[in-house]
This record gives C-alpha cells, structure tokens and sequence, in this order.
C-alpha cells in the first residue's frame, strides 16, 4: 500500500498546530452592524454536526484560533447526535441571539435549509462548513473537503492492499447528509469502474458505532470473502472496527474517513489499514476568514475545498500524525 497519498493541488497552512483555545460568553450587542468596511457586534456561533466528535473539535480549535486573532468572541454548541430534529432547536436559538455570523455544518441537506436561511434573512452572515444544504444560496461562503475524491481515494487504498479485486462495503450513517453521500458516490463510481472488484453496495449506521459493528457482523456471515470496507465518517470506522474483531475475520483492509484518536489507535492495533483525515482546523479557520470578510465589506469566497491526507502505519511519525484530529484545544 501507499505509505501517502494526497489529494488537492495543497493543504492550507499550520492549521493543526493551534493554541490552546477557549469558550467565551456572547458580548452583550443588539446585533447592529456599521456601515459596509465596519462591524461592531463581534460574536460568531458554531455549530457543531454532534457535540463530542473529534473532527468538530478540531474544527472549533481552528475557529477560536482565528477568531482570537481577528477579535472576535465564539460560543459553540452541538446536538448530541447527527440529527435534525436535535440541531433545529440550537440554530433556532442562535438566531435568536443575533450572532454577527454563523458557522454551522447542517444535519440535513433538506431538513436545516429553512432554518438557516432564516438565519440569513435576519442579518446573520451565515458560512456553511463541511456540509450543506440543497440550495444554500443564502449562505455567504460553503467550505468543505473534496469528499468525492476522498471516496475515491479511499477506493485506491483498498486497491493497493488487494489488488487481484474482491468484495468490498460502505459503511456510511444515513442518506442526505451532504459529504458523506459525496464520499460514497466517490468509492461507489471507482469500485464500479474495476470489473476486479464486485461492489457490495452502502449500509446505514445512523452515525452509532453499535448499529455499524452489527451491521459489519451481519455482512461478514452473509459474505466471508469481503476483503475491503470504506467507512465514511468516525463513528463508522469505529464501528467497523468492532464488528471485525466481533466476526473473528482476518485480511480484512478497512478504510476510515477521519482521524480521531480511536481511529488512530485502530490503525496502530492493525484493525485499520488507513484512514482518509480531512483538513477540519482548516475549515474552521477559513469559515472565520471568510465570515469576517463578509461582515466588513471584504471579498469573499463563495465556495472553499479543503484537501486530505491518507494517513498509515507508515507516515504516522510525519505528516499524518500531524493529520490526526484533537479530543480538546
């Protein structure tokens, strides 16, 4: 297998290397802004897909990093699972409060769109990052990783380790969330384009390491020859990892997209092959970028690809160590 493999022409800045960071209270403002080139309400919101998952972190670590640096006080929450009904209610909330913006990574392409446009329609710059919504025309800025080449990428690993072909799954969460469908359309038209290899279609964990242990158990005794499984987020790869030791399979080559410390010790326990870490830290600074230019009269960037690093055994002492995503600031 490839020790490295990286996708985008090149990865933005030192953007794991932050400092320490910290959750201050909201300024008490009215939510009034000057005139075009000034901003007097210097609040920015994040919210989280799921409060508690590494790659949300990081992230957040890179918006306090770059909001320290340009003046701006954070407040950050999250629903504590990847779902809509959960994360409507805080959005809603912040819209209340009138933030000068909002960085937000919606929980469903068609579910959050309405209320984050009201978001918009109130006065908040609102920046999408990681993922979208249908039609995010409100938004100022949408940042997020190549996740097509990505589940491309997580293909050719696979590849790598087999290359005489064979059976191989997706594990993703569910249907309609914007980057993990991308990463499997991406693994999906690769494995369909090698005639070696027989693609055994996506499986739905609803983002619960339990449901994608049992999901892989149940696929290993229907199948025993799969020799490749592409899980599309943490919680996915965690519990495919689980569900391979709990099947007593061998020879299995598990791919994981992300990088959070227990995916890291599964590389390093050899249950992982690789692991595809995206660039969070990165997006999250570039969502403050791009907000703080939207609120003074700056240039913005309607939509920002961030790159990846394929993490192994091999470079876990370089570059893809440095990868690994952070479990506090």
């Amino acid at each position: 297998m490839r020790s490295t493999t990286r996708i985008a022409a090149a990865l933005a800045g030192s953007a794991l290397a932050l400092s320490a960071c910290s959750t201050g209270a909201p300024e008490s403002t009215d939510g009034d802004t000057t005139a075009a080139g000034g901003n007097d309400n210097k609040t920015i919101a994040f919210v989280q897909g799921v409060a508690g998952d590494e790659f949300y972190i990081t992230m957040e670590c890179g918006i306090q990093a770059k909001a320290q640096e340009l003046g701006y006080t954070v407040t950050t929450q999250g629903p504590q699972k990847f779902d809509p009904t959960l994360q409507k209610p805080i959005v809603d909330a912040v819209t209340a409060s009138k933030p000068a913006a909002l960085l937000v990574a919606p929980t469903d392409v068609q579910a959050m769109e309405a209320p984050l446009k009201q978001a918009a329609d109130a006065g908040i710059k609102v920046v999408l990052v990681d993922t979208t919504v249908n039609d995010p025309s409100f938004a100022v800025s949408q940042i997020s990783s190549d996740n097509v080449g990505g589940g491309a990428a997580a293909f050719d690993a696979i590849k790598q380790a087999n290359p005489d072909g064979g059976k191989v799954l997706v594990i993703s969460t569910d249907p309609g969330v914007s980057t993990v469908d991308a990463r499997v359309k991406g693994f999906e038209d690769a494995a369909k384009a090698d005639s070696t290899f027989e693609y055994l279609g996506v499986q739905y964990s609803h983002n619960d390491p339990a449901t994608a242990a049992n999901l892989v158990s149940a696929a290993l005794q229907k199948d025993k020859d799969i020799i490749g499984i592409f899980a599309t987020n943490l919680f996915s790869a965690e519990g495919s990892a689980t569900g391979v030791r709990q099947a007593g399979a061998s020879g299995i080559t598990i791919v994981g997209f992300d990088a959070g410390p227990n995916q890291i010790k599964a590389l390093e326990d050899g249950t992982v092959q690789a692991l595809v870490a995206q660039q969070p830290a990165t997006i999250g600074m570039d969502g403050v970028v791009q907000a703080d230019a939207a609120l003074n009269g700056g240039s913005v960037e309607a939509q920002i690809q961030t790159g990846f690093t394929i993490i192994t055994k091999d470079n876990l002492e370089g570059e893809g160590g440095d990868a690994a995503y952070k479990s506090s600031c």
